[in-house]
């Protein structure tokens, strides 16, 4: 993907040109600088996957991302999935199979989805299964999720 010029970064679809301190994390950027409170803030250790966001479509931990190194990128959340009007397919069928549980890790979950659908559109269980290996959820046995993501696949979301 194109990188837009140093000092700035484009959050869904808009574009933030100001320097970011060294020592910030991309996760805070988001939640605290731009009110975007959909990405979770879970371990902070980069096991959980609830804060998983896209940098130029490439989904990526934000709590291990310094935002300098987002700068010139283009970052993709949970809220940037879908329009004002329609759910993304992922974020429709996590809602219709009761995939949502308490709800705080699934951001991490449709981000993750989202991209294996977008790269795979058609994965079997055993991919998605490996797909979402990096996010955890303490509700679920994760069969919901996986069905989800299967729902969302096959366009009957």
């Amino acid at each position: 993907m194109e990188r837009g010029p140093a000092g700035s970064i484009r959050v869904n679809g808009q574009s933030y040109d100001r320097p970011f301190p060294p020592e910030r994390i991309l996760l805070d950027l988001l939640r605290e600088d731009f009110n975007l409170t959909g990405t979770k803030r879970g371990c902070d250790l980069g096991t959980c996957g609830c804060c998983t966001v896209w940098i130029d479509g490439v989904p990526t931990l934000s709590c291990l991302t310094l935002a300098a190194l987002a700068e010139g990128h283009t970052i993709t959340t949970v809220e940037g999935l879908s329009s004002p009007s329609e759910l993304h397919a992922v974020q429709r069928a996590f809602v219709e199979r009761g995939a949502t549980q308490c709800g705080f890790c699934t951001p991490g979950f449709i981000m993750t989805a989202a991209a294996l659908l977008r790269d795979q559109p058609h994965p079997s269980r055993e991919e998605i299964t490996k797909a979402i290996s990096g996010n955890l959820c303490r509700c679920t046995g994760y069969s919901k999720i996986i069905e989800a993501i299967e729902v969302a696949a096959a366009g009957t979301g």
